[in-house]
Order: C-alpha cells, then structure tokens, then sequence
C-alpha cells in the first residue's frame, strides 16, 4: 500500500492509496519539530480510530519545508522498513523534465500538480493552487513545467492585513452578499475576495496570451471551489490533484527506476 504525503507550508497531508483509489485522508499542521514516532503515533490512532487495516509498504513525499522531510524519512525507515521517493531529489524522476531557465529551484508541489494534471487532462494547462501561496503553473503540450506566476495566498493576505493595520480585525475568507461592503469586514472581505478573482482572471488570460495556444484552468486548493463559485474561472476544480500527481510520479519511478 502506498503512503502519499504532501507536506505544505501550513499544512501536511497524508493520504493511503491502494492502486486505485484513496482509502483515506489525514491532515495535520506542518512543524518541523515534530517527530518520527509523533508521526506514527498521531497517524496510527487516525487509521485505527477508521479501522483502516493496511500495510504500508511504500511512501512518496513532496515537501515545500526542508527540514521535515528528514523525520518524515525516519518514519518512514523505521515504521514501515522502506526508503521513501522524495520529489525533487536525484533519485525521483520526474515523467517530463522541466523546462526553465537553468539553475532554477522548483517547488515539489508545482511539479507534482503538473503531473497529476497532465494525466488527467492532458497538456496546454494552467494549474492555480491555493495554497500559501497562489501559484499559476504553466504545463506544456507534452507534459513538461515551463513556468508560471506566484502570488501572495489569499488567507497571508488577510493576515498581513490584520497585522500591519491594528484597526483591521482578523477574518475569514468567504464570498460577500456584494462588492460595496456597509460594514469593516464586510469590506475586508469583499476586496480580497474580488480582489482575487480579478488576479486569477487576468493573469490567466495574460498567460494565454502569451502561450498563444487555447489552454485550459484547472484549480486545486481548499479555496478553489469557493473562487469557482458562479465566476467561471476554471474548466476543472480538483481538490485531489497534488495527492493524484503523487501517485503518477510513484508509478512513472516504480516503471523507471533511476540508475
């Protein structure tokens, strides 16, 4: 059984794929602190409390946090007796090499979100992730990353807004009634809200407009399906994209392993 895990600048998620389907989802915040039997322990009492009975046998990690990634190796090692593929290391190939300039350092994720969209659709993409950061991610006819755009996340700009301006309290995203807002927050959310349908608008419409080729959104990301709601900015919403691009580069390793 395969154990996917995405580790995230916030969160951190682990999700058991059985070769055709995941069986289950967990989540956790992201430390670096914690440690390898914290891991097994925490994961373990989830599985059980789901009376998931499995056999974990292989890992996959994409982590955009460097020093979890050794705990995550050490649990792997010690509480499953396998050596994890970690995406962006040597010994994890990638389906298509990337194209961009050289010496550019890729985050795990993107390149995961790549793979997992071309299996699914194809090339000629725009993937938008919500995440920490919204990332625009640009797949080539044939698979390959060739770029993109990174953009504040919406809910780091909402903390920034309630941390630079001492009147401005802390809200939550959510789609407002209307744009003109009668009240603080009501106002503070409709201009990050419609703020961030006009970023996703207009930089995907500049992306197509330089690619020159017709070229379909997909969104992925918690916040995706909020955006997608009635604003047609997407032609897909996946929220299982980066765990699925996981399981494609696993297979692609398994078939190709690296010399």
């Amino acid at each position: 059984m395969l154990l996917c895990i995405d580790c995230g600048n916030t969160n951190t998620v682990f999700s058991v794929w059985d070769g055709t389907a995941f069986l289950a989802t967990f989540r956790a915040s992201t430390e670096w602190q914690r440690t390898a039997d914290q891991y097994y322990v925490w994961l373990s009492t989830l599985m059980g409390h789901q009376k998931l009975a499995v056999d974990i046998d292989e890992v996959i990690i994409s982590s955009t946090v460097p020093r979890v990634v050794f705990n995550l190796r050490v649990l792997c090692d010690r509480y499953f007796n396998t050596r994890p593929f970690v995406v962006g290391k040597p010994d994890c190939a990638l389906p298509v090499a990337p194209r961009v300039d050289e010496g550019t350092s890729i985050g795990p994720d993107r390149l995961v979100n790549t793979a997992g969209a071309f299996d699914r659709h194809g090339g000629d993409l725009i993937v938008v992730d919500f995440g920490t950061a919204t990332t625009f991610d640009v797949v080539a006819h044939d698979g390959a990353y060739v770029g993109g755009v990174i953009a504040p996340g919406v809910n780091l700009s909402l903390e920034a807004l309630h941390t630079a301006a001492a009147a401005l309290p802390h809200v939550d995203i959510t789609r407002p009634q209307g744009v003109i807002g009668t009240n603080t927050v009501a106002c503070m959310q409709s201009g990050v809200y419609w703020g961030y349908v006009g970023v996703v608008r207009e930089i995907a419409e500049r992306i197509k407009g330089e690619y020159d080729r017709p070229m379909q959104v997909i969104g992925t990301g918690g916040l995706a399906p909020l955006f997608q709601d009635s604003n047609g900015l997407f032609d897909r919403v996946e929220d299982d994209l980066t765990m699925h691009g996981l399981t494609v580069i696993h297979a692609y390793n398994k078939e190709h392993p690296v010399s």
